[in-house]
């Protein structure tokens, strides 16, 4: 069984990052062969300065492996070192029905946030699959935001295989993490560096505690009782506290007679603590960045071993 996931390198990484992709994956590097790229062309759609980028996907591997990404377990490498899932890109493109994109919620959503309508932000879920098709992919693990992606690209390899004769793309499934919501950011909506509410995993604790000090709360005076069911705090709390802990939180939510304010300090306390083994590890791999290198370039050769076979059956598919 192949897994596939990619993560964006277009900013630091976040809470939502670890919790609805990396420690999901991190956990399936045992289940099966795992494929985990860094989709640097997908971040070029926000991220347009070449310096940022470069840096990004340095920091998002140094991340990964620091949060327990195990080399010799997963193939990890960057997305644009595998040229060949463009040329696939294109090969998808030529059979897709707009109208399969057009009904694509995604682009809806972050068009109506303020970015760009440009042809790469449209077509991403093209992309996504040739992301997907290219390595001959079973389960794709996604969130349910994600899962029409998915969708589309199963539509897209089921065209294919109606137009130039069946089995020539694999047709991957969808793990959809049910048990899972979305991280919620600080604002309440789901935790997105394109909605500027994140929370990063591996920030200063002064700057840290400054964006949970930010959580967005009601009014509800100190002395009253609180709903921990609506509450963002007690949300994020449950991430990365023990039951007993969160437990005891929501019965302070209830009980009254504690503000926000200290509510937000425990959360802190408990991110901070939860994430240290991380950061220690994510010195030791900054401290080395050729070892960092040497990973994606290894992981890069190994995806592109696979990646050249489904191409060129592709091509011949077609009359290339």
């Amino acid at each position: 069984m192949r897994i596939l996931s990619g993560i964006q390198p277009s900013g630091k990484l976040h809470l939502g990052n670890y919790f609805g992709m990396m420690q999901p994956a991190i956990a399936l590097q045992d289940e099966g062969e795992a494929f985990y790229f860094i989709a640097d062309y997908h971040s070029l759609t926000t991220v347009t300065n070449p310096a940022e980028l470069r840096q990004n996907v340095r920091d998002v591997a140094i991340d990964f492996l620091a949060c327990g990404l195990d080399p010799a377990k997963a193939v990890f490498f960057r997305q644009s070192d595998v040229p060949e899932v463009t040329e696939l890109s294109w090969l998808l493109s030529c059979v897709c029905p707009m109208g399969l994109l057009e009904r694509c919620h995604s682009y809806k959503d972050k068009t109506a946030r303020g970015l760009e309508a440009t042809h790469g932000l449209f077509a991403y879920p093209i992309l996504m699959a040739a992301d997907i098709l290219l390595y001959d992919s079973d389960i794709v693990p996604v969130g349910k935001d994600q899962k029409q992606h998915v969708e589309v690209t199963r539509d897209l390899a089921l065209k294919m295989n109606h137009l130039y004769g069946e089995g020539l793309l694999r047709i991957p499934q969808p793990r959809i993490r049910e048990s899972s919501a979305a991280v919620p950011g600080t604002d309440g909506a789901k935790m997105s560096k394109s909605y500027r509410n994140t929370i990063p995993l591996f920030e200063t604790a002064k700057v840290t505690e400054k964006l949970i000090k930010g959580i967005k709360t009601d009014s509800t005076p100190v002395e009253d009782p609180k709903d921990p069911s609506d509450s963002i705090i007690v949300d994020l709390f449950r991430l990365v506290a023990s039951p007993g802990e969160v437990e005891v939180m929501e019965e302070a939510f209830r009980k009254g007679g504690t503000g926000y304010g200290d509510f937000k300090k425990r959360l802190f306390s408990a991110i901070w603590e939860h994430f240290e083994p991380m950061r220690a590890g994510r010195a030791e791999l900054e401290a080395n960045p050729d070892q960092v290198d040497a990973i994606l370039r290894a992981g890069a050769e190994k995806a592109r071993s696979v990646a050249a076979k489904v191409l060129s059956r592709v091509r011949q598919a077609v009359g290339l």
